[in-house]
């Protein structure tokens, strides 16, 4: 008769609730049963756990074993209870013996392997983010380590197998309690270096759309470009990632925690890099905004902080297309199931690209476009109004002049290379940061106003064009903020180092401005 507690936690969306493993050994006919809602890996733990023991010459107690995984309403899926479920059985039969207040300031988890290894599992970055925050240190697979260690340096421990847990553990020295100062402290990501190769330089003629990436890359707005096949549309979004900033701690925490849970996983090389999703366009509604029978993040979320790239956006399934917007406006994706809801965040960067008829060639100079105008309003159809209306840059991608893509002059512009033009952005953002604490793109209605200060000359151009472009209410304000960026990134071209500013300097917003990110919303009206 015994009874043992060992403590692990869950995974439910973003969300890691503590799951308390007790184990209870009594008398009767041999019996091995878990209560707690376990999903099928977890019930399928019991013959793991049972080979895994007698492996490595433990005993494995005769009569009923009861595991009752706490709290008992709140689901348990995966293979990450193998080790805690071990370790309760060998404390309650008392064959490992351990101080209980080690016990207590420690979590675990892991899949066992029929010989007693330790597997890794999913999901181990929200686990130590969760546990670190309450003082408590974790033992997970030896694979999983340097995971853990991004959200917790100084209280993640690793082991390869069950014995190494247990070798761990009666030594007792590597395992003290962290301290909440300690807890409190994450790491600061140092971002990884941005590919070299997708230079934007290499992109030949396209000054257009060049500007409107920069100021997309620095306002953190969306794009669409639209334009006739092989003029450069796939090669101006792979470069947006090089001219964004490296993610803050807290941001690179949420990216990675949201990689750690997904069915691919995370890789710590990773850590701080601004995530670029390009789904295909057969991609589900499931695949892009999340679900499945686990509830699993979509490509909004695993592309959150980051950017989504939707090329040939057309072909994406219509309600593909609609389940975009309401994570567009709000940077949140809401999951419901039967049995759960859970909620991922989604504030990532939407670029998409698409051709401006069925065959690609409208307006060629070739005169190769034979798409009838039926054809062609059918095809831009696919894109509903209220989509539309919540990109903020339309740009055409022209093809490009023989002379400018094969002349002597075609080289390298350097001055409007990755380098020069992400020197630019960061200093918009940090412009934006100091003065709203925001990007221009996330701004509420009430912000525009305080950040903007139109003029009557502003107003009247904005009236005008309201009334033959038909913006909407959320369209004026989407022009609002992409005029605000302009204006930012025309301010900071005048500063040469940007940290030598003593304050937010607030340059309004001028006609110029304004007509600018008026006229860069005007493709596919």
């Amino acid at each position: 008769m015994g009874i043992a507690r060992v403590a692990s936690r869950a995974q439910l969306g973003l969300a890691a609730p503590r799951v308390t493993v007790e184990v209870h050994l009594g008398g009767g006919l041999p019996t091995f049963n878990i209560v707690g809602l376990p999903a099928t890996a977890v019930r399928e733990s019991k013959d793991r756990v049972r080979a895994a023991l007698a492996n490595y010459g433990f005993e494995f107690p005769a009569g009923r074993i009861t595991v009752n995984l706490s709290p008992a309403d709140l689901p348990k899926e995966g293979c990450r209870y193998d080790l805690p479920i071990a370790l309760g059985i060998l404390l309650a039969s008392s064959q490992i013996k351990f101080a209980p207040a080690l016990l207590d300031a420690c979590e675990f988890y892991g899949e066992l392997g029929l010989a007693g290894e330790l597997k890794p599992i999913k999901g181990v970055v929200l686990a130590a983010a969760h546990a670190v925050r309450e003082a408590r240190s974790v033992v997970v697979p030896a694979a999983n380590l340097p995971e853990a260690r991004l959200a917790a340096p100084s209280a993640s421990h690793g082991a390869a197998s069950l014995l190494g847990v247990c070798e761990m553990l009666d030594r007792c020295a590597p395992l003290a309690a962290v301290t909440h100062a300690a807890a409190s402290s994450l790491p600061t990501p140092e971002c990884p270096p941005a590919d070299a190769s997708l230079d934007l330089a290499d992109v030949r003629g396209q000054a257009q759309p060049k500007r409107a990436l920069l100021i997309a890359a620095a306002g953190g707005h969306s794009l669409l470009l639209v334009g006739p096949p092989g003029t450069g549309k796939s090669m101006l979004a792979q470069r947006l990632p090089g001219l964004l900033p490296g993610l803050d701690a807290d941001d690179a925490l949420d990216v990675a925690s949201i990689a750690s849970v997904s069915g691919r996983g995370f890789a710590p090389c990773d850590y701080g890099r601004r995530p670029f999703r390009a789904p295909h366009h057969s991609a589900s509604a499931s695949a892009i905004i999340g679900g499945g029978p686990h509830a699993r993040p979509g490509e909004v979320s695993l592309a959150h902080r980051g950017v989504l790239f939707l090329d040939e956006l057309p072909e994406f399934n219509r309600s593909v297309l609609e389940s975009l917007r309401e994570p567009l406006e709000t940077g949140v994706v809401a999951i419901a199931r039967a049995a759960l809801q859970v909620e991922y965040p989604a504030r990532f960067q939407l670029i998409a690209a698409m051709n401006p008829c069925p065959c690609g060639y409208l307006g060629d100079v070739s005169g190769r476009c034979r798409c009838a105008p039926p054809e062609i309003a059918r095809y831009r159809a696919r894109i509903s109004g209220p989509l539309l209306d919540r990109i903020d840059l339309r740009v055409e991608v022209p093809a490009v002049p023989s002379e400018e893509l094969l002349g002597e002059g075609a080289v390298h512009d350097v001055a409007n290379g990755t380098a020069r033009c992400a020197q630019r952005v960061r200093a918009a953002r940090e412009l934006q940061q100091a003065r709203m604490g925001k990007l221009n793109a996330d701004l509420s209605g009430k912000e525009i106003q305080e950040a903007c200060g139109l003029d009557r000359h502003c107003r009247r151009l904005l009236a005008q064009a309201r009334s033959k472009l038909l913006l909407s209410a959320r369209g004026i304000h989407r022009v609002l903020r992409v005029a605000r960026t302009i204006a930012d990134l025309e301010q900071t071209a005048e500063i040469p180092a940007p940290e030598k500013q003593t304050g937010p300097r607030i340059q309004s917003i001028s006609p110029v401005h304004l007509a600018e990110a008026l006229q860069l919303r005007r493709a596919v009206e």
